[in-house]
């Protein structure tokens, strides 16, 4: 008997679903949104966006410790661009921390620094910034450079002597400046974060609406089933949009995956759902298709925008709105997106990010389950 209603479940779960599908294929506004709107906003973002940087958390490896070096850090903790972190760190300490993200660039001075610079007239010193935002990158190693200019004009006349200062740069991940890499991941999250939400949004006020909630209350289709067959085909062709995301990133952008294209795709695919949860716990919530599509697309595009990271630097903002960039699903997955497409990381690169997503999607389903059940006593 357990094993009939299971069957019948089943077939239930699969109707509904087809019926989800003809509804969604014949909606060519919703064809349009899905892939038109990727398409346009990866092109014209991966070309067109540029950003600004302060409060730069900078590490700086001294491994002369001289009287040039200390004025060179003193300059550089005058002005307000960088946080400086003068902590004792190996080359292969300060690329870990690259790969984990929690630095933007370094500074490393040779331990022959201030003798080259007596004996010989010259110094090289290595700036190391983080080429998977390469706009910002050269933002900082512009600034460093400026300082260092500018107190070798200071120090040349003062000896008498023409001492010059070289500086040393490499873009760790992006070695070519390739101005689309640090905009590719964050539009792939603002766009299934907004798309994926907003269709699914209108999902279940959309019966509301047209009458037809009626008839899945009388019916034995459990509440679970019915959110799982309203998301199923939003999930699909959500799939399919993030495919044609990847390709015209790499094939018209010219971006390199360097990590695992599996793992990307399921991480990708964690966030799809993510999205489709929190747009059936808004369509759950809201009277009508309007108020659901304003909810789910002027209410998330801003904090979208402005708490993932890509186009303004988190760590430029109060304490405040850092913690509220916490909350965003967004931002975790545009933190995995840099990591394995760009950095090239695995699994024990993005564990972390990863359950913070599942333990998101679970909530959000489980609210969502609630809601609807309640509309059904």
């Amino acid at each position: 008997m357990e094993r009939a209603d299971q069957q019948i479940n089943m077939k239930q779960l699969l109707a509904f679903t087809k019926k989800e599908f003809y509804q969604v294929i014949r909606d060519k506004r919703t064809l349009l949104i899905m892939f038109g709107l990727p398409i346009v906003q990866i092109i014209l973002f991966g070309f067109a966006l540029t950003s600004e940087v302060k409060n730069v958390h900078l590490i700086i490896s001294d491994n002369s410790k001289d009287v040039n070096t200390l004025q060179i850090i003193n300059k550089i903790k005058a002005s307000s661009y960088f946080s400086v972190d003068e902590s004792v760190m190996g080359y292969a300490d300060i690329e870990e921390a690259f790969k984990q993200g929690t630095v933007k660039s370094a500074l490393i001075f040779p331990s022959d620094f201030a003798k080259d610079l007596v004996h010989s007239g010259k110094a090289q010193v290595q700036i190391i910034a983080d080429g998977s935002d390469p706009n910002t990158a050269k933002t900082i190693v512009n600034y460093l450079t400026a300082i260092i200019n500018d107190y070798q004009a200071q120090l040349s006349p003062t000896v008498g002597l023409p001492y010059k200062i070289i500086p040393e740069t490499r873009m760790l991940y992006n070695e070519e400046g390739n101005g689309s890499l640090n905009f590719i991941p964050g539009v792939m999250a603002l766009i299934l974060m907004i798309v994926c939400t907003a269709l699914t949004s209108v999902s279940v006020v959309k019966e509301k609406e047209l009458g037809t909630m009626e008839i899945l209350l009388v019916s034995p289709f459990k509440p679970f089933m019915v959110l799982i067959s309203k998301a199923i085909p939003y999930l699909a062709l959500s799939i399919a949009n993030f495919t044609v995301i990847i390709l015209l990133s790499v094939y018209a952008l010219d971006v390199e995956i360097k990590g695992s294209i599996l793992l990307l795709f399921m991480e990708s695919i964690l966030f799809i759902i993510t999205c489709l949860s929190l747009g059936l716990l808004i369509s759950n919530v809201t009277a009508s298709q309007q108020t659901a599509l304003l909810i789910s697309m002027m209410g998330l595009q801003i904090p979208t925008l402005i708490f993932t990271g890509f186009m303004f630097p988190l760590e430029n903002m109060p304490w405040i709105f850092q913690a509220i960039s916490k909350i965003i699903p967004a931002h975790w997955y545009y933190l995995i997106v840099k990591s394995v497409m760009l950095k090239g990381l695995g699994f024990e690169g993005v564990w972390k990010e990863t359950l913070i997503l599942i333990g998101m999607t679970v909530v959000l389903l489980t609210v969502a389950l609630k809601n609807f059940k309640i509309r059904l006593s």
